[in-house]
């Protein structure tokens, strides 16, 4: 396990205990989530080392890396993923002036599939060698490994996607470095993450399945995000809710609560989480951040 001594993102040392919680997805093992006094992210700490974080993820049901799998909650996430995708790529048509994308977390390559299909030239990075061989077999994508990043290092796309990416990247500053070295001037990166600051956040505490311990590292907010865009001389364009999220995250988080999925409260609790989020800051369950190169 490695032990952080200073905040991800301000890099601070001042940081108290949060909550704990546990890995109800794969081991049960327990974790401790501390909040940095200085800036207000939210991190787990100890966290496990980089090089054994994969095993957390070395499951059938890990349905962000499950293209087969037949079950109702699959069967629901995949057509509402079907109906998002297409969300996603109006959004970077709208935003990108140029059609060169990268995906970095792709999963199986459905977004960037339907990208290319729609004129883009894309380009995947995908850790996971399953979903990885998937997106190159079946959609017969250009997907490369985390490693293929450290051979780019002119500004070339127009723009780059992490679509809840980002809280799960180890040396988030050097991830974060590279990003703004690769994308063009006048490009666009848009990064999409859990709100720990929502509703649905607050009202499930420990049980909250978009912690998602230890597999996400960080628990972003609008605040520590933008500490962290501006670090990185980026500015924040556009804040864009991601509102389904707060009724398949209520989901899981019953089942971690109670064993058991309960659609009816899910659906109840992702109404209340989106109603509060209308009126308080617009903190919905999780938000798509817009961001360009800040004019010097």
């Amino acid at each position: 396990m490695e032990k952080l001594i200073s905040c991800p993102v301000c890099g601070k040392s001042n940081f108290t205990p949060f909550l704990q919680s546990s890995d109800f997805f794969l081991t049960k093992e327990e974790y401790t989530i501390v909040i940095c006094n200085s800036c207000g992210m939210k991190f787990i700490n100890p966290r496990p080392e980089a090089n054994e974080i994969s095993k957390y993820y070395e499951s059938p049901d890990y349905i962000s890396h499950d293209a087969g799998k037949k079950s109702g909650l699959n069967f629901l996430y995949k057509q509402v993923r079907n109906f998002l995708i297409k969300k996603k790529y109006r959004l970077v048509k709208e935003y990108s002036k140029g059609k060169k994308l990268l995906d970095i977390g792709c999963g199986t390559g459905e977004f960037i599939f339907f990208c290319k299909k729609n004129g883009f030239d894309v380009t995947g990075i995908e850790p996971g060698e399953i979903p990885r061989f998937f997106a190159q077999t079946e959609y017969k994508l250009d997907i490369h490994e985390e490693a293929y990043l450290d051979n780019l290092s002119h500004p070339e796309f127009d723009v780059i996607t992490l679509w809840h990416v980002l809280e799960h990247v180890h040396l988030l500053h050097e991830r974060m470095n590279k990003i703004v070295e690769i994308m063009k001037p006048d490009g666009t990166l848009i990064i999409a993450v859990p709100n720990s600051n929502s509703w649905d956040a607050r009202y499930y505490g420990k049980f909250w399945a978009a912690y998602d311990l230890p597999r996400h590292l960080y628990h972003f907010s609008r605040g520590t995000l933008q500490i962290l865009a501006q670090d990185h001389a980026l500015q924040i364009d556009k804040i864009i809710p991601m509102k389904f999220d707060a009724f398949y995250i209520s989901l899981l988080s019953e089942k971690n609560a109670k064993e058991k999925k309960n659609y009816f409260k899910a659906v109840i609790n992702g109404i209340r989480s989106n109603k509060f989020a209308k009126k308080n800051d617009k903190n919905y369950s999780s938000l798509i951040f817009v961001l360009k190169k800040a004019k010097i």
